[in-house]
C-alpha cells in the first residue's frame, strides 16, 4: 500500500504569507487513489511554538528544525529580507535532511536560503526575477536561470514566484504519486498541471495590444482538439492570425513553439489515460492525437523521461484503472 510522505514547510522570520500558505494548501489537498491524504504537512520554525512575523500577521509554528529529520521534502519559504547569515540550526537542519535523503525546495527568496546551506553549489537554480541577478551576486558558484518558473536537480529544486512556487509543488506531487493525483489537486486549486514557458513571460510589461491579444481562447480550443490533426496553418486559422504572428505570440506568451505546446498537451493527457484506464498504448497514441505508436513513444519519453509502459508500471493505480471502450 502507498504511505503518505512527509513535507516540512520551514518559516522563518519575515516569511511571506502566499509563500507560506502555498505549500500548506497545495500539499494537503493531495489525496491517494483510496482517500487518504498523500502527505503530512509540517510547518517548522526555529523551534516547536516559535513565533515568526508574516506580513501583516505573525504566525505560531507547530514543528521546530528537530522535524525536519523526518522529512521526506523540505521547503524553504521565501522571506521579505533574506538572512545572513541563517538563523543558528537551519543550516545543519537542512543539510541533515538533505543527506538522509530528503528533497529540498525553495519558493521564491527562498533560494537565498538554500543556496546558503551550500546545496546549490555547482547547480542551476531560480528564483523571483527581481532577485535573480542579487542571488548570483552573492552566490556564483550557482548558475541563476531568471527566466523559467522552476528547476528540479533532482534532489534540490528552486521555483521563481508565487504561482511558480505552485507550479513546483504540482510536479513534486506528479513525480511522487502521479499525474493523476496532481491533476485532483491542480482542479482543487484551480490551476493548469503545467504551464509552458517561464517567468520571462511576465517581465516585460508592454502595454496591452488594443483589442487584446492573449492566447488563452486558442489554448483552450487546442486542449479541446489536440487529438485532432492539426497544423499551423489550422492554429493561424482559429486565432485569425498569421503563422509568423502566432508563432511570435506563442513565444511571448507561454515560453515554446505552437506544436511543441501542443504536444505536451498531448503527452500529459497520455499520462493520465495511462494511469486511470486500461487502454493499450497504441490506442491512446490515437486517442491523443500522437499519431504512430512509435512517435508517441518518442515523443512521451522526451517529455516525460521514460517510456509510456515503463510510466504506467511506476503510476497506475489499480483500483482507477478500469477499461472503458
Amino acid at each position: 500500500m502507498t504511505e503518505p510522505r512527509t513535507v516540512a514547510v520551514v518559516a522563518l522570520d519575515g516569511v511571506v504569507p502566499s509563500d507560506l500558505s502555498n505549500p500548506v494548501d497545495t500539499f494537503g489537498w493531495a489525496r491517494l487513489p483510496d482517500g487518504r491524504p498523500a502527505y503530512r504537512v509540517r510547518v517548522c520554525g526555529t523551534e516547536p511554538g516559535a513565533e515568526v512575523t508574516a506580513g501583516p500577521f505573525t504566525v505560531r509554528v507547530g514543528y521546530g528544525l528537530d522535524a525536519l529529520a523526518e522529512a521526506d521534502t523540505v521547503v524553504l519559504c521565501g522571506v521579505d529580507e533574506p538572512p545572513d547569515p541563517l538563523p543558528p540550526g537551519v543550516r545543519e537542519a537542512v543539510r541533515g535532511a538533505y543527506d538522509r535523503g530528503a528533497r529540498v525546495a525553495s519558493i521564491c527568496t527562498g533560494a537565498f536560503l538554500l543556496a546558503a546551506t551550500g546545496l546549490l553549489d555547482g547547480q542551476r537554480a531560480t528564483t523571483h526575477w527581481l532577485g535573480a541577478a542579487e542571488l548570483a551576486r552573492r552566490y556564483p558558484a550557482i548558475t541563476v536561470d531568471p527566466e523559467v518558473l522552476y528547476v528540479d536537480n533532482g534532489r534540490t529544486l528552486t521555483s521563481a514566484g508565487v504561482s511558480a512556487g505552485l507550479d513546483l509543488c504540482l510536479h513534486m506531487i506528479r513525480a511522487d504519486f502521479g499525474a493523476a493525483v496532481a491533476a485532483d489537486v491542480a482542479r482543487m486549486v484551480v490551476s493548469p498541471l503545467e504551464r509552458d514557458g517561464g517567468q520571462a513571460q511576465f517581465i516585460n510589461h508592454e502595454p496591452p495590444v488594443p483589442g487584446g491579444a492573449s492566447l488563452e481562447p486558442l489554448l483552450a480550443w487546442l486542449r479541446e482538439n489536440a487529438h485532432r490533426e492539426l497544423t499551423l496553418a489550422d492554429m493561424a486559422d482559429r486565432a485569425a492570425l498569421s503563422v509568423r504572428t502566432l508563432n511570435r505570440r506563442f513565444r511571448e506568451q507561454t515560453g515554446t513553439t505552437p506544436l511543441r505546446w501542443l504536444q505536451r498537451t498531448r503527452v500529459r493527457r497520455a499520462q493520465y489515460l495511462l494511469e486511470s484506464t486500461d487502454r493499450p498504448v497504441e490506442r491512446i497514441a490515437a486517442d491523443v492525437g500522437c499519431g504512430s505508436p512509435a512517435a508517441f513513444r518518442d515523443s512521451f519519453k522526451r517529455v516525460v523521461g521514460v517510456s509510456p509502459r515503463a510510466y504506467r508500471g511506476a503510476f497506475r493505480s489499480p483500483d482507477r484503472g478500469r477499461y472503458d471502450a
